[in-house]
């Protein structure tokens, strides 16, 4: 791997908001662009918690002009434009996405379509001519947007928008750096509306993404320190979801993480994992974090011959005295068996069958060709199998 350091980075504007009084920055954040009619977008789940969305409310006051609460897992395409024509319908001027991946990628989904006005086809990420995965530049303005968070998700900061057809199984993927949050404000109420089982496995993909980042053949000492401290907040404050489910400050510290890792992982770009589990997570009965996680032991041994300069700073960070590779997958492997994650893909309802479409699937995934080692087809599948 070339270690010479090169690189660009660019910190996008974004503002933090974290504790009981965060929301009240709401008003002057949609005073800041200008913004005066916001809109809600979020899931059933969340509505069921009255107390914590009235917070919600309240603070956007005479802002609020509709919620739209039909989010659904995957951000399914009818939900995405359902949610396009709420938006019209509302003549809404800023989104505020409660909730968690799946309420932040609906939003940034939406806004697209209301913006772009096209097929959701002619403006996802696809291969051209050379078979090269292209995302078309997408020029319309966006509406700005806010996350109020429920899970520790690495989606606030980015700039991607992942949906899926329900007719094909495919995940279509737009990408526009206007659709990135202007911030993110961090309410001890909203962060616990969330099932603890379900925080831990949002904070399960936080944790695999620190350590692909960390992996990545992207080297930028800025990410990497953004990494390595969501990697380190993970591992110190995953186990009080257990000891303390009803604390909002382990969810508060694993959300800042979500924020971290997010973040440093734009500048790294994703792995083999990330994209494994986007194709096999909805085929399997557990949720994207616990997959991916369940994945990257695997999709670390197949990029192990690339990465060893990478897995020794790794090991540094991790406190182990052998920075050997087997040592850090081993390290790895056993702070996943503390966070109770299954082994196999079997265990989480995945068939055989399920693998062979799965790797076609990953093979459009743009977070594949950003690892340090890419696959191809008999590669993936090869990783899938052993997973299995």
């Amino acid at each position: 791997m070339d270690l010479d350091l090169n690189l660009r980075h660019a910190s996008p504007a974004f503002r933090t908001f974290c504790g009981q009084d965060a929301l009240a920055a709401l008003p002057r954040e949609l005073a800041r662009v200008g913004a005066r009619r916001a809109v809600i977008v979020c899931g059933p789940s969340i509505v069921k918690h009255g107390d914590a969305l009235s917070r919600v409310h309240d603070a956007l006051g005479e802002h609020f002009v509709g919620q739209f609460d039909g989010v659904a897992e995957h951000s399914p395409i009818p939900v995405v434009k359902q949610a396009q024509q709420f938006l019209a319908d509302r003549e809404a001027e800023a989104v505020i996405a409660v909730g968690g991946g799946s309420a932040v990628v609906t939003a940034r989904a939406a806004s697209i379509l209301l913006a772009e006005q096209r097929d959701i086809r002619h403006l996802c990420t696809r291969r051209d001519a050379d078979g090269r995965l292209v995302s078309p530049r997408l020029a319309a303005p966006k509406l700005p947007q806010w996350v109020v968070p429920s899970t520790p998700t690495t989606a606030y900061a980015k700039a991607g928008s992942a949906v899926r057809d329900p007719q094909t199984g495919e995940r279509l993927a737009l990408f526009d750096p206007k659709t990135r949050a202007q911030g993110v404000l961090l309410d001890p109420t909203m962060a616990l509306t969330a099932p603890p089982r379900l925080a831990w496995s949002a904070a399960l993909n936080v944790f695999s993404m620190a350590v692909e980042g960390l992996q990545s053949r992207h080297i930028d000492p800025l990410a990497d320190a953004q990494l390595a401290h969501a990697l380190r907040t993970v591992i110190a404050w995953l186990p009080h979801l257990r000891t303390d489910p009803e604390g909002s400050r382990p969810r508060l510290y694993l959300m800042l993480a979500a924020l971290m890792s997010g973040q440093g992982s734009d500048y790294t770009g994703g792995g083999l994992a990330q994209a494994l589990s986007h194709a096999v997570g909805p085929r399997s009965s557990a949720a994207n974090g616990i997959v991916e996680a369940l994945l990257l032991p695997h999709a670390m041994r197949f990029n192990a011959s690339v990465v060893s300069p990478r897995l020794a700073m790794l090991a540094d960070i991790l406190g182990l005295t052998d920075r050997s590779t087997e040592a850090v997958i081993a390290k790895v492997e056993r702070l996943l068996d503390l966070f109770e994650v299954p082994t196999r893909l079997r265990d989480v309802d995945v068939t055989e069958k399920d693998l062979v479409e799965a790797a076609d699937h990953a093979m459009d995934d743009w977070a594949i060709t950003s690892g340090p080692r890419v696959p191809d087809r008999a590669d993936v599948l090869a990783v899938l199998s052993n997973a299995w």
